[in-house]
């Protein structure tokens, strides 16, 4: 009791939220996972912690039964996106009145509330049954990385490593080809400047041997005009 005061009193969140309904689980046995967020890609992240709660990896996994372990989610707020998710990415719901129909972007909800990001994403993972309600509880997400769970036995859940989808041949000569063409153009833009700068030079040349004046050459020099004498 006293390990779990001293966690309370550091945690300054929401005590209330962070612990609701956490007496409706049945914790023996279960183990404590811990997900760090900072970094990581929302999509993948979820798709992990979607295991975890619904005990897919365990051997003992029965898809009736509810064997997840508790999953606590740190760091919300520093969660990754991939592509234009953050403009792209609408949220829609409904107020039950004549159109009323509610729209928020993803970086908006990420300014009101990230963890609210999480949760949607991991429970629209899940199957739509009795026991999504029990796997909701056991999900605590947090936007940093306090929390009042530590005297609890926790275990750090390492991330797979992503795998970095190879390019297909023909996806590889063309960016080949982007880049060859890329470099000839610059090439190209510096010769041209190259060239006109030494046009530039012999008009200059000529002008000063045939006494004439520089806008008559058609360009204007940055000095004085060419001396006639």
């Amino acid at each position: 009791m006293a390990a779990a005061a001293a966690a309370a009193t550091k945690f300054n969140g929401n005590m209330k939220k962070a612990l609701a309904g956490l007496r409706r689980i049945n914790l023996e046995g279960l183990r404590w996972r811990v997900f760090d967020a900072k970094g990581q890609v929302l999509g993948r992240l979820a798709a992990q912690i979607s295991t975890v709660i619904q005990g897919k990896d365990k051997p003992t996994y029965t898809p009736y039964r509810e064997d997840g372990d508790m999953c606590i989610v740190l760091n919300a707020k520093d969660i990754a996106v991939t592509g234009r998710k953050m403009t792209d990415k609408v949220y829609y719901w409904h107020t039950g009145y004549i159109g009323h129909l509610k729209q928020r972007t993803l970086k908006d909800q990420m300014a009101k509330d990230p963890t609210e990001v999480i949760r949607k994403a991991v429970l629209r993972m899940l199957p739509r049954n009795k026991l999504r309600d029990d796997r909701d509880r056991k999900l605590r997400i947090f936007t940093g990385s306090e929390h009042p769970f530590n005297d609890r036995p926790l275990e750090p859940y390492m991330m797979p490593p992503r795998k970095v989808r190879e390019l297909r041949p023909r996806v590889r000569r063309a960016m080949v080809r982007a880049q060859i063409k890329a470099k000839g153009q610059q090439q190209k833009g510096d010769s041209g400047k190259i060239a006109r700068r030494k046009k530039e030079s012999l008009l200059l040349e000529t002008s000063a041997s045939n006494h004439l004046p520089s806008s008559y050459l058609g360009f204007v020099c940055s000095g004085d005009e060419i001396d006639r004498s």
